[in-house]
């Protein structure tokens, strides 16, 4: 069962919403990083690599760009898997959040910022049903990161 506050159906439909977006990962993940940059260009500071690119195209035609992408759809992919096993998803999310934490010192306000791209992606492609329906995982994604940040002192 699932101590998170994610009720059985919702984690069906949670599901549903993810799979559409997920089924273009790359693009989609690519999209959402894209759209981070540009409209959050602080946030580039943390990839030296993605320093340099200014406009959305370049972005977007980098492989780094698209690889990172990837593995951010993958890792959520990982905690959507693990909704009604609270177990299985602190064990993706806290080794992820004290990463990010402790070795790449992201501030995990951005954690938010990318959850809230990825509603408003699902949004326009698939409209508020969907958005509404993840919206409760970002925030339970967002949630724990933010407790691990605080148990590693930030």
């Amino acid at each position: 069962s699932c101590t998170m506050s994610l009720s059985e159906a919702e984690v069906q439909s949670a599901r549903g919403a993810w799979e559409k977006i997920y089924g273009d990962a790359e693009d989609n993940g690519t999209a959402v990083l894209v759209r981070m940059f540009t409209e959050h260009p602080d946030t580039k500071s943390y990839f030296t690599h993605f320093k340099g690119m200014d406009s959305a195209e370049e972005m977007k035609q980098s492989d780094q760009v698209r690889g990172h992408g990837k593995k951010v759809f993958s890792a959520i992919n990982d905690m959507v898997q693990h909704l009604d096993n609270s177990e299985a998803f602190l064990g993706i999310v806290t080794p992820l959040g004290k990463k990010h934490a402790t070795q790449l010192k992201i501030d995990p306000k951005n954690f938010r910022i990318i959850c809230d791209i990825i509603l408003q992606l699902m949004e326009e492609k698939f409209g508020g049903d969907c958005k509404a329906s993840f919206e409760k995982v970002t925030n339970e994604i967002c949630t724990h990161l933010n407790n691990i940040y605080k148990e590693e002192g930030w």
